[in-house]
């Protein structure tokens, strides 16, 4: 039987009450328009917050992920059909101080590569197009794992004290946190998820049910485990946002950082999706203009589409603009990238890895 969860936050974090009630007014204009008021009142603040100690973002895998989700409604009509784009997953290493003076070590999407390729969405993919192994390496080519990463920078699996996901769609964590009788990789961390992260796994939809893995997250430890309501403060200059849609307990990683603050999540799958009216991609930017929308949406759960709209909103109006300010400083926590595998798939201007500070 699941143990009940941890409800009280750990000390040195802060639950962020600024988009409480953001998405009460009846209508959706009037929602939009709030929800844009508190993330620009939200960003000017955070402007002000120290940058973190250290902030990795590092490729782990490149994966085929169906067109029609990736740019949800921009090709219904096109020409182009292509079924899949490129993914690329990248793991994200934040270090820095909490709110009582101690540094701490956050790895955001720590994707267990052999792990989640037993989950259903990958499992269905795979039986869909048989191949053998190298086949299936050549189509989705792995970087590195996250223990290469790890080792690559210089962090020991008993340094870091969270693990987190903008959402647990595909993920296994399991080799990570153990079970009762297990400690797992990551000794002494815990996970932090969205309470309403966390139920969806426990009672799936139907729609859900290709995309879950409960029984990577069944079974756990549960003094591993932190739940948390609304929006996370982590330390100053961090924090994990409630930016519902892509699923309902999805959360985005906010980082100050030297060139302003970087957003994670799979809301969208690059800066296309944040800005579509400035993509060089034509179908993308013609899509953009002749519907007036201001963003494009990862769609699989689109019966969430309308929070997720104002989601993405919120992110790359948190975010601000990147060093292209064409373009928002939104790192997708698996960007949409070109290759030879996808053709005819470009993409207007990738963020890429990055890496600002020294791990101490």
């Amino acid at each position: 039987m699941q143990a009940s969860l941890k409800e009280t936050l750990p000390i040195g974090m802060r639950r962020i009450d600024d988009f409480d009630g953001a998405r009460n007014a009846p209508q959706p204009q009037d929602r939009l328009k709030e929800v844009r008021k508190r993330a620009l009142a939200f960003r000017e603040r955070f402007m002000d917050d120290p940058e973190v100690i250290c902030y990795k973002s590092i490729n782990l895998v490149r994966v085929p992920y169906p067109t029609w989700y990736a740019y949800s409604g921009v090709f219904a009509q096109s020409t182009y059909k292509f079924p899949f784009v490129h993914i690329l997953n990248r793991l994200f290493v934040v270090q820095y101080k909490d709110y009582e003076g101690e540094v701490r070590t956050l790895l955001f999407s720590p994707s267990d590569l052999e792990g989640n390729r037993e989950t259903p969405f990958f499992r269905r993919l795979a039986d869909r197009f048989p191949a053998p192994r190298k086949v299936q390496d050549l189509m989705s080519p792995i970087f590195r794992d996250v223990e290469q990463a790890l080792g690559e920078i210089g962090i020991r699996p008993d340094q870091v004290d969270f693990i987190s996901y903008d959402h647990l769609h595909t993920q296994d964590v399991r080799k990570w946190l153990g079970s009762d009788v297990s400690s797992g990789f990551f000794p002494r961390a815990k996970l932090l998820v969205h309470k309403q992260e966390w139920v969806s796994t426990q009672s799936l939809l139907p729609c859900q049910a290709d995309w879950y893995c409960p029984g990577g997250i069944h079974g756990l430890p549960a003094d591993r485990i932190v739940q948390f309501d609304g929006s996370l403060g982590l330390g100053p200059g961090v924090a994990l946002l409630h930016t519902p849609g892509h699923t309902e307990g999805n959360h985005s990683l906010a980082a100050r950082v030297p060139d302003g603050i970087r957003v994670t999540s799979e809301n969208g799958v690059g800066v296309d999706s944040y800005a579509p009216q400035n993509s060089r991609v034509n179908a993308i930017r013609r899509y953009a203009q002749s519907t007036g929308v201001e963003v494009i949406m990862n769609g699989n759960t689109l019966e969430n589409s309308n929070d997720q709209y104002l989601s993405m909103v919120l992110e790359k109006t948190v975010a601000g603009p990147s060093i292209n300010p064409d373009y928002p400083n939104f790192a997708s926590s698996s960007e949409c990238t070109p290759g030879w595998q996808t053709p005819g798939i470009t993409v207007s201007y990738l963020l890429g890895e990055a890496s600002f500070g020294k791990l101490i």
